[in-house]
């Protein structure tokens, strides 16, 4: 069965990460993802953890992609990925603005060789503006959104995640961008440029932090785990040193919450009918909520609020993860065979589709696995290749 996007054919030269992954994902679903690194290799290769000299994180950011090295800034790298754009469908960049340009890549001459081509450029702060030419990270994403400053404790310093939260939200949106210029060059036949700035997207996800600060001129605060659109809610500790974190979102979910630790009679106080009023009384139900909690071990208070139809969640690890029954049932986690490191377990697909699923080929190549397999498609033999590599074009 052929994927999705089975014929569609991308070139990643993005790198750390937010592009990479948005590529990952297409790949996932049948798109031909021909990862094209620098000859010294993706950052990613060396970046966290390791096992045996081999990068962990690139495992999974490379899963599914043909590896190629080559080098954009040589005339004749130039030239190779010319004829690469020539019959492919999406290029994935995030080189500063102007590099591509500066190298004879520009839209322009890309478009030229082939009219169809989605160029998918992602950065920090977009191709425009003050700030178009900063370096860009997640984090400055991270910051500049709003997000940090809205989490933390009341009394302590904003917050950053630790992870590439900014980066995860960007890739997802980068592949729906794709996806939408391909829709549009289906009625049209002609690709367009996608610009994709980091810093927007998680701003779009933090909610109606804007509009309120527009219309009301407030400012949401840090609460810690709490809400400021109800109570209970936060993480509370059990009998046996782990933790839950519940919500009550919904009012019939709160009167269920407050029943099940025996604390009906708060559902009756005046302020309880409403989320943000009784967000002012998170001390007191917290307290209720707590106090019980903290009487039982985890699987206990799991299954009492299961029982009383009430929102519960243990707070897991990786490990938890790892064998959990409903990750387990959805297959979240899957294991990949790796001729470098033998099986090995990762996120499975996002989805699943009951007609086309994506499924994960191979765990992420090592460097330049196809580089002679993609550029032999190009009419280089080895006479070429080597010459190639003597210039340092490709290792």
């Amino acid at each position: 069965m052929t994927g999705a996007l089975s014929g569609i054919r991308v070139l990643d030269t993005a790198t750390l990460f937010a592009g990479p992954l948005a590529a990952t994902l297409l790949g996932d679903f049948g798109a031909e993802v021909i990862k094209i690194e620098h000859p010294n290799g993706d950052p990613v290769r060396s970046h966290g953890a390791q096992r045996d000299g081999v990068g962990l994180w690139w495992k999974m950011l490379g899963r599914g992609k043909k590896a190629i090295t080559l080098y954009l800034g040589s005339p004749e790298g130039q030239e190779v990925f010319k004829n690469l754009v020539a019959d492919a469908d999406v290029v994935v960049e995030n080189f500063r603005p102007g590099t591509l340009e500066r190298w004879g890549l520009g839209y322009d001459v890309l478009s030229e060789i082939n009219p169809g081509l989605v160029l998918t450029r992602v950065t920090g702060f977009g191709q425009i503006g003050p700030y178009a030419k900063r370096p860009g990270f997640g984090t400055l994403a991270e910051a500049m959104s709003g997000f940090a400053a809205i989490t933390g404790e009341p009394d302590g310093p904003p917050t950053l995640p630790p992870f590439g939260l900014a980066d995860g939200i960007a890739a997802l949106t980068t592949a729906y961008a794709v996806m939408t210029a391909l829709r549009a060059r289906d009625q049209t036949g002609r690709g367009q440029v996608v610009d994709l700035a980091i810093i927007e997207p998680i701003l779009t996800l933090l909610g109606p932090q804007i509009i309120a600060y527009d219309q009301l001129g407030t400012l949401q605060p840090r609460t810690g785990n709490r809400s400021t659109n109800n109570a209970p809610r936060n993480t509370y500790r059990t009998r046996d040193g782990s933790w839950v974190a519940i919500s009550t979102s919904a009012q019939s979910i709160a009167e269920r919450v407050m029943r099940l630790v025996g604390r009906p009679e708060l559902i009756d106080e005046p302020w309880f009918a409403s989320g943000a009023e009784r967000a002012k009384h998170a001390d007191l139900l917290d307290d209720a909520v707590g106090s019980w909690i903290a009487s039982r071990d985890r699987d206990e208070v799991v299954k009492a609020f299961e029982e009383a139809q009430a929102a519960v969640a243990p707070i897991y690890t990786a490990a938890d993860v790892m064998t959990d029954p409903q990750f387990a049932a959805l297959d979240s986690i899957t294991t990949v065979d790796d001729d470098e490191l033998g099986p090995v377990k990762m996120q499975n697909v996002l989805f699943r589709l009951s007609e086309t699923p994506g499924r994960i080929t191979s765990a992420g190549a090592p460097l330049g696995a196809h580089t002679a397999e993609v550029l032999g498609r190009l009419g280089l033999g080895e006479p070429e290749l080597a010459a190639l590599r003597e210039k340092g074009v490709i290792k």
